[in-house]
């Protein structure tokens, strides 16, 4: 494929979501499968919940019109078969958390056992570790992470759609960069397909993504980031991912966290994940949204340049990177308003001074 042709990918992508969005409303609404108000969520009507498939049926058309291949194509397919019809399941008929876990891993275990997963890396003042039967189980969590992340922060209108097209736009950037022209397809159709389900997506929606478009993202990003940066056996390499991934890990991270300190099962839900602390500081649902599309745009910058670096001022800047992480979730109260052990030490160093 040349420059064209991912132009073109692109557009046809976009437009079929954009064209299907209309149709799904329609079906939402005429099957009931809606998402009302209520608990945690930040809505005041009934939303038609099955936007995800516009997504899906873009990157389809996309990869009917414009076939490619890669490395494990054929079980990511399989797999993402597989997490498209557990999200769907779940937005129909509301999956326990024991059912929508082993749809996921079923869906993460047909890539891995068709040669997807992360077998080596690089660490500085060490060397090469093979990580022989242990990839497997590492592949498995890290596919299961990122997917869970993404369908974790979907809690306001367009922010997990947004994030995710963010994140596609950075890693299209760094495979042109390193020339891993075997992804570059796959990610311009993601790409168009989220566009296309965005504008009616953002704030004020007309419909939800759903899990089915969640967990197909997040599902999409893991492997994406998988056959490419983490084939490079490179401390930055392995980073990278990291750093792109910043928003929807760090939120899933200090919820764990939360709930550990809390005494709560991680499984529980609550109303302190990073979209929810942004509007309890007075930000509007748009603003939130928008805060968060900076973030995530600034982490990913710093993400493409990462590579530049030499093992030890990586090692510092991301070290750089994850206290700027805490300080974020300190202020906004992402661990819980009162802890705040990093800003107090701060504090207590200024005030000796």
């Amino acid at each position: 494929m040349n420059s064209f042709h991912y132009i073109l990918a692109f557009l046809v992508c976009f437009f079929t979501a954009f064209f299907a969005t209309p149709f799904i409303i329609k079906l939402s609404y005429r099957f009931g499968i809606v998402d009302r108000p209520g608990g945690r969520k930040v809505h005041a009507h009934a939303m038609p919940r099955l936007g995800g498939l516009a997504i899906a049926a873009g990157t389809a058309a996309g990869m009917l019109l414009f076939p490619f291949s890669f490395p494990g194509i054929s079980g990511i397919m399989a797999g993402s078969l597989v997490i498209l019809l557990t999200g769907l399941l779940d937005d129909i008929y509301t999956l326990s958390a024991k059912q929508k876990l082993a749809g996921q891993v079923v869906a993460a275990l047909l890539p891995i056992a068709s040669g997807v997963s992360i077998n080596k890396f690089m660490l500085p003042f060490y060397g090469q570790i093979e990580l022989n039967v242990t990839s497997y189980i590492i592949t498995l969590l890290w596919i299961l992470l990122v997917t869970n992340s993404i369908n974790l922060i979907d809690g306001l209108d367009g922010l997990a759609a947004g994030v995710s097209t963010i994140a596609l736009v950075i890693m299209l950037f760094i495979a042109v960069a390193q020339q891993q022209y075997f992804l570059i397809g796959y990610i311009v159709l993601l790409i168009g397909s989220s566009t296309g389900f965005l504008v009616f997506n953002f704030h004020p929606a007309k419909l939800f993504m759903g899990d089915i478009g969640s967990l197909f993202l997040g599902y999409s990003i893991s492997l994406l980031s998988i056959v490419g940066f983490f084939k490079g056996i490179t401390i930055t390499s392995v980073l990278i991912p990291i750093i792109i991934l910043a928003i929807p890990l760090s939120d899933t991270f200090f919820a764990i966290v939360r709930r550990l300190l809390n005494k709560q099962s991680i499984m529980a839900p609550d109303r302190f994940h990073l979209h929810h602390c942004l509007l309890y500081l007075g930000l509007s649902h748009r603003n939130a949204v928008l805060v968060l599309y900076g973030a995530s745009l600034l982490f990913g910058i710093f993400a493409y340049f990462f590579p530049y670096h030499n093992y030890r001022s990586a090692i510092v800047l991301f070290l750089v990177f994850l206290f700027v992480l805490e300080v974020m979730a300190e202020v906004i109260g992402l661990i819980g308003r009162k802890r705040k052990p990093v800003l107090t030490f701060l504090k207590k160093v200024r005030t000796r001074l």
